[in-house]
């Protein structure tokens, strides 16, 4: 089985942290951690943090947390986008 990436989001709520949306960021290693990379957010985690985005490897269908950061509203916005212009250059720009 090949080793695939994915960011998640997940939402801190009152029964606990809830993922609710995940991207399929593909088998490319170092795509994945330059997109990652480019997300907005911290890695400081206090109380008042209710969204993060986990950055995730499974490999043999097992999933390995690589990194997180938290996130405000407004950065969960601009890190959706960024997400997904990354994917569409890689998938329809980079292969040409």
């Amino acid at each position: 089985m090949e080793t695939q990436f994915y960011i998640t989001i997940t939402l801190k709520t009152h029964k606990g942290l809830e993922s609710f949306a995940k991207f399929y960021i593909g088998n490319n290693r170092q795509l994945a951690f330059n997109i990652f990379r480019q997300l907005k957010g911290s890695q400081n985690v206090s109380e008042k943090n209710i969204l993060y985005f986990d950055f995730l490897e499974t490999e043999k269908g097992l999933p390995i947390n690589l990194d997180f950061i938290t996130c405000t509203l407004n950065q969960l916005a601009d890190n959706c986008r960024i997400i997904t212009k990354e994917l569409f250059i890689s998938e329809n720009l980079e292969d040409s």
